[in-house]
């Protein structure tokens, strides 16, 4: 159980109410007013670190162990006006909104008018880049076709390796030092720039131990006023702890635990990044340290666990940065995606469940955070007492840990031209997103509405919610003639949207590489030093991007039903099914039942329809893959929603597979809600059918009533069912344990389940912070059982 230390810790920041806090606006804009013009942009970006840490309000919280927060106390939250200026309307909207909402006070507004909007408005990385834009492509991202990732948040989705848990960052200005030494004036055509970004990373350095050692001077000066005396004696080996880390490489677990939250702390608050920085694969980085502390018997695993959950309550004390508009549409919550790696393999291919990966499962088990985000990477080696104990966790339902096919992405990671070392020692983070941790900069740019590409290929180029011609003439549907006539023409579409998009991101990229550096997350990513150049420009040393295909299963389903029904056979004809689309299908339920209840459906197993599945699949994957970047990297796929599956289905009409207008659209991988009749391993079979090894990342949800999983044998099935998924190379699973009649309940009487938690999509939510038709959808979804299952 828990200690009354964590249960306070935890109470207080399940307690705490999210507000704005202007603190680091207003360092912000004093150091750009200062320096701006004087001094090269990443020097600029990292005297604003360096500010902002040497002024920051200190907190440490009654009790805790690891110390730090983004804000002035949990839940406060910085806005990054250098990326989106927020209009006080837009501060209005966050203070009253019923979900997801930020408290702003009168003088929040206050400064925001005379101080924030005048100096960042026009200077705002969302005025560029929507200043920047073509006409097609503002026209795309209104109606819905794509989103940006960057139009509110910087370029983040990174993790941790185990260098800072080797280094200290004296070491780090070392290194930073001897590639200054280096540098070739005489024959280095970018030398200047790489100076620049060099002096830009010391001198972020030195903000992270700034930091460090206010808190070391903070912790004994409370410490001097300290009446308890188990308190005082805590208060001093904080004291003493940030007198090590984060200038010097930790020595023992509590060291490590702190010098990773002062650079989570510093990544955050550099940029407000997509999304949150994490550790990686946390529990092989603590191993060495908590191995250590147990033979010179320095530490307890009850004294370890307390640590971790202490560490725990950190993440849950920062809620993701507000989002309005589009952005909050896509991903409507307050987690950040901090997203902690457990399980695996080591960097020589052996397992690499520990004893930390258990204590790891158990601290998951017990605080029932959103915050962290948690997954166990589960390879062909790790133990089966492994994967039951997370299987164990996962029923309990509420949604956390999510499981990955370790070996799946390590192939992955290997075919996009990783090492295999660095490949071993990656991982997942964000919601399902693959890549090499502490080595690359792999950054998502947006999501693509496959279905609604598709009803624009069925509308020759108009997007029939908007009444616009987005896309390009590809013939009168009513004319085709077959199938292939109909999938030409939507890969034609296909292609003008993803060149649409794909040319945005390179302005965008070119403005956050010359505008926007990071030269903290630059210091820590590997080769970022060596190469003189920052994160954001391509100096890690493998740069991806991805764009996020969304709706598999709606599309899928569409264009099964049309193939079916009208080429195949015959019982309807297109100009029947154009008028049931343009309708509503209201008086034409004839041909809903057809298409919704008479058609084969991508989920169950069945060839012909998972062949369609896999044509869709193949036609995005070779189009957007391979693409050249800006940073000296290519695209990649991957297939996820968090929350754009809602938005994404609100700005379309009905598609032919019965969906009504408006409705979402289908989520991640999974098949349409109530169209996978056949049990959980004839979806993991349909899913499977997908050649996840070419992607970046899928998410597949299933959903349980609990009965379902009661018991060994309960336990076992899912086991086994995530075993077997695996072994078919499928790269995520993830589950709600919950029955529909206790999510209907939750719905009508929701101050009765104020802590039920679902899985949304790639993270957990606290059912009552979902709008109605999230709750709706996640209600909707097939309730699966093993009945007849052979697991």
């Amino acid at each position: 159980m828990m200690t009354e230390r964590v249960k306070k810790l935890r109470e207080q920041s399940l307690n705490a109410v999210p507000r704005i806090s202007m603190e680091r606006a207003q360092i912000e804009s004093e150091v750009y007013k200062k320096y701006e013009g004087k001094v090269s942009v990443p020097v600029l970006r990292a005297l604003v670190l360096r500010e902002l840490m040497s002024k920051k309000k200190l907190c440490i919280n009654d009790g805790e162990l690891i110390v730090g927060e983004r804000g002035e106390e949990p839940a406060a939250t910085y806005t990054y006006p250098e990326l989106c200026c927020h209009t006080l309307k837009d501060f209005d909207i966050m203070n009253r909104r019923e979900k997801i909402s930020f408290k702003v006070t009168d003088e929040d507004k206050k400064i925001q008018r005379d101080t924030i909007i005048p100096y960042w408005e026009k200077r705002s990385m969302r005025h560029k880049i929507l200043n920047s834009m073509t006409d097609e492509w503002k026209d795309c991202y209104a109606a819905g076709i794509f989103t940006e990732f960057m139009e509110q948040r910087g370029p983040g989705h990174t993790a941790g390796d185990d260098k800072v848990f080797k280094k200290g960052f004296l070491d780090f200005k070392n290194d930073i030092n001897k590639a200054m030494k280096n540098l070739n004036f005489f024959e280095d055509d970018e030398v200047l720039d790489k100076k620049n970004q060099l002096e830009a990373m010391s001198i972020a350095c030195d903000a992270i131990m700034i930091l460090g050692q206010r808190y070391s001077k903070y912790a004994a000066e409370l410490a001097e006023k300290e009446k308890n005396s188990v308190r005082k004696q805590e208060l001093v080996k904080i004291s003493k702890v940030c007198q090590h880390v984060p200038a010097s490489a930790p020595r023992t677990f509590w060291e490590a635990l702190q010098m990773y939250w002062f650079v989570h702390l510093c990544v955050i608050s550099e940029l407000n990044p997509w999304d949150a920085y994490n550790p990686g694969r946390l529990d092989q980085h603590l191993d060495p340290f908590y191995k250590r502390g147990m033979k010179e018997g320095t530490l307890t695993r009850e004294k370890a666990k307390e640590l971790l959950e202490c560490f725990w309550v950190k993440f849950n004390n920062q809620p993701a940065p507000p989002k309005v508009g589009v952005t909050l549409k896509e991903s409507g919550t307050y987690t950040d995606f901090a997203n902690i790696n457990v399980g695996g393999v080591t960097i020589d291919g052996k397992n690499g469940v520990n004893d930390v990966s258990y204590l790891l499962l158990d601290v998951i088990d017990e605080m029932r955070l959103l915050q962290p985000s948690s997954n166990v990477q589960i390879s062909k080696k790790s133990p089966r007492k492994f994967v039951k104990r997370a299987c164990e966790i996962a029923r309990k339902g509420w949604g956390q840990p999510s499981m990955f096919n370790a070996d799946a992405v390590t192939q992955e990671l290997v075919r996009a031209g990783k090492s295999i070392e660095d490949a071993r020692c990656g991982g997942t983070s964000g919601c399902v997103e693959a890549g090499a941790f502490g080595k690359e900069a792999y950054i998502l740019t947006g999501y693509l509405n496959l279905p609604k590409i598709f009803q624009i290929t069925l509308n020759n180029g108009i997007d029939i919610t908007t009444g616009k011609k987005l896309g390009i003439e590809t013939g009168d549907i009513t004319t085709f003639k077959n199938y292939d006539e109909l999938f030409n023409a939507f890969k034609k579409q296909l292609k003008y949207f993803v060149d649409v998009k794909i040319r945005g991101n390179r302005v965008i990229e070119k403005l956050y590489a010359s505008l926007m550096p990071v030269p903290f997350l630059s210091t820590i990513i590997s080769d970022c030093i060596l190469n003189g150049k920052d994160y954001n420009a391509g100096g890690a040393r493998y740069n991806t991007s991805y764009i996020q295909g969304v709706g598999i299963g709606t599309i899928s389903d569409s264009m099964i039903a049309i193939k079916y029904q009208v080429f195949d056979k015959k019982n309807i004809t297109m100009s029947q099914l154009m008028d049931a689309l343009k309708d509503n299908f209201k008086g034409h339920e004839d041909i809903l039942n057809l298409v919704k209840n008479k058609t084969p459906k991508y989920g169950n197993d069945d060839d012909y329809a998972d062949a369609v599945m896999k044509q869709i699949f193949d036609a995005y994957y070779n189009e957007v893959n391979g693409r050249k970047n800006g940073r000296g990297g290519l695209y990649r796929i991957d297939m996820l929603p968090t929350t754009c599956h809602i938005y994404f289905g609100a700005v379309m009409g009905a598609t032919p597979n019965g969906r009504k207008a408006q409705a979402p659209v289908s989520e991640g991988i999974s098949p349409e809600k109530g169209a996978d009749a056949k049990g959980p391993t004839a979806v993991i079979k349909s899913a499977s059918k997908m050649d996840h090894l070419r992607t970046g990342g899928t998410l597949l949800n299933q959903k349980f009533n609990p009965s379902a999983l009661e018991g060994d044998v309960g336990l076992n099935n899912l086991a086994s069912l995530v075993r077997s998924y695996f072994t078919l190379d499928g790269h995520h699973i993830q589950f709600n344990v919950v029955s529909r009649e206790t999510l209907l309940a939750a719905q009508k009487h929701p101050d009765e389940y104020k802590d039920l938690i679902v899985r949304v999509a790639g993270y957990s939510d606290y059912f009552n912070n979902l709008d109605k038709v999230l709750q709706d959808e996640i209600i909707q979804r097939t309730e699966q059982t093993f009945d007849g299952c052979a697991c």
